[in-house]
């Protein structure tokens, strides 16, 4: 009896220690399984969703039983954050009508607090230095594993479930082909980029600070998992990163090593190099003269990322040389087009002499083209986003009003939230890293190595937020509130301790 009533006393005093450790391995290693369907969109509630629920809720039972104790350094510039999220929302719902369904705005206004309650969970946990050094193993070990789940989808048939898109959002279980992307136990291959390259400059901090070779191999292997990502945005945000790492703490024969070592992995692996080269695509456009609408000849396979409509003015536009057939071709088509748009039944003379008619207007031109994400970014997204801050520069449209995606983190806060909402974000992601970095400084050598790589982390997320909605990505956001609540948690317990210190405690 005694032994049990030890045991359940352990357990209690230990309960929110070992759901936080729940929490870090879950986040990394569930996939995104599906539980429900969100009406009016393809977003899927996950169970993957939960795990944040859980772990508030046990610190909730936690603190009320005064078995921990809230860290507040940061709460009020959150709770203005999190106000503006919500004005943000019931201006779109109620006054403007921008926030159509209110079911579906809500969820996302919710999202934002689901996200960085995190980071208050994490800065609260920990209670000694060990225990922060204890979660941050935990979370390294499961970066390992992830990346090298990823190879394994690329090359020994691992699993994938994804979240991309309709056509994968109802939990299937895939199996990649040679073209595909990895995605890990993430949703996509853009989350699971982007979660590396906010995880390698603290592997480095590590790698730099204990002097141990392992971390050195992990970095390898999360840089092998980036590259088959092909996601180009994040490998630039990588580059910036490190390079801006290594300059700082002035290594630069370990960085000229990296350097060297990314371009053979870049070449070996393949997939992110042939990502860059079609990102502009040389291709014969056929432009009806009289209606402005355009057609681009090419071919579209899972091997080719294809070009979009969007030329870049900066390149000359030549005359193509075609078949005359070729031309034929895209008159029919155009033809066809009008048939089905006007209701009419034609036969085929009709929609041949049509077709006749508008050749004579068709005009082959050779030009450069984006491919069809930056085209879709540039021609929708970002002008969508853009539009909604121009309607209320204020408050935005609200959350939901912009789709699910802007691929742009910086124009999707300005667009739903505003200046209030995305000033607010930004001075909490600013006080978070002056904070963190400024306690680096005072460090030893041996621990503020650890303590600025986070900067650089933080770093390389807002580069990549630059093309990909990041901060709005759920494993994204859990993992970076997460590791950020642990650097503010430990660096103000170190300040408790100096202070108690100093009054003689």
């Amino acid at each position: 009896m005694k032994k049990l009533t030890s045991w359940l006393r352990w357990m209690d005093d230990n309960l929110l220690h070992l759901t936080f450790i729940g929490f870090i391995l879950a986040t990394e290693l569930v996939p995104k399984i599906p539980f429900a369907h969100v009406n009016y969109t393809y977003i899927k509630i996950r169970y993957d969703d939960f795990f944040p629920v859980i772990l508030v809720g046990v610190f909730a039972v936690q603190w009320l039983r005064k078995k921990i104790v809230l860290n507040t350094k940061f709460l009020g510039l959150v709770l203005i954050f999190w106000a503006a999220v919500f004005i943000s929302f019931l201006v779109g719902y109620y006054l403007q009508n921008t926030v159509i369904i209110f079911n579906t705005g809500l969820l996302n206004t919710l999202r934002r607090f689901q996200y960085m309650a995190v980071f208050f969970v994490a800065s609260s946990v920990v209670v000694s230095e060990a225990r922060f050094t204890q979660y941050m193993k935990y979370y390294i070990w499961a970066l390992l594993f992830v990346a090298v789940y990823g190879v394994g989808q690329k090359f020994l048939s691992f699993p994938s479930i994804q979240s991309m898109n309709p056509a994968y959002v109802d939990g299937r279980i895939l199996f990649l082909t040679p073209q595909d992307r990895i995605n890990s136990t993430f949703g996509g291959h853009f989350d699971l980029a982007a979660y590396l390259t906010f995880s390698i400059p603290i592997l480095f901090g590590y790698y730099f600070s204990k002097g141990k070779k392992i971390y050195f191999v992990f970095f390898i292997a999360a840089l092998i998992a980036l590259l088959y990502t092909s996601a180009r945005s994040s490998f630039i945000a990588y580059i910036i990163s490190i390079s801006a790492l290594f300059v700082y703490f002035r290594k630069f024969r370990l960085y000229f090593l990296v350097f060297l070592l990314t371009a053979v992995l870049l070449f070996v692996t393949g997939d992110m190099t042939k990502r860059f080269l079609q990102t502009f695509q040389i291709k014969t456009v056929f432009v009806n003269t009289k209606t402005g609408g355009s057609q681009i000849s090419q071919k579209i396979s899972t091997k080719n990322l294809p070009a979009g409509n969007l030329k870049i003015p900066l390149l000359k536009t030549t005359a193509a040389n075609v078949n005359e057939s070729e031309i034929q071709n895209v008159a029919l088509a155009e033809a066809i087009k009008e048939e089905q748009r006007s209701g009419r039944k034609l036969n085929i003379q009709q929609i041949q002499k049509r077709a006749d008619e508008i050749a004579k207007y068709i005009k082959p031109e050779r030009t450069v083209l984006c491919d069809i994400a930056c085209a879709t970014r540039l021609q929708i997204e970002w002008p969508r986003a853009i539009g909604a801050f121009l309607f209320d520069p204020l408050f935005g449209s609200g959350p939901s009003s912009i789709t699910e995606a802007s691929d742009n983190d910086f124009l999707r806060w300005l667009g739903e939230t505003g200046l209030i909402g995305t000033l607010a974000f930004l001075a909490v992601l600013y006080s978070i890293f002056r904070y963190i970095w400024n306690a680096a400084k005072k460090m030893p050598p041996e621990k503020k190595y650890i303590y600025y790589s986070f900067g650089f982390g933080l770093l390389a997320l807002l580069v990549n937020a630059l093309y990909v909605d990041v901060f709005e990505a759920s494993k994204v956001a859990y993992n970076f509130w997460l590791v950020a609540g642990l650097f503010v948690g430990v660096i103000k317990l170190s300040k408790v301790k100096k202070h108690e210190k100093r009054i003689g405690k």
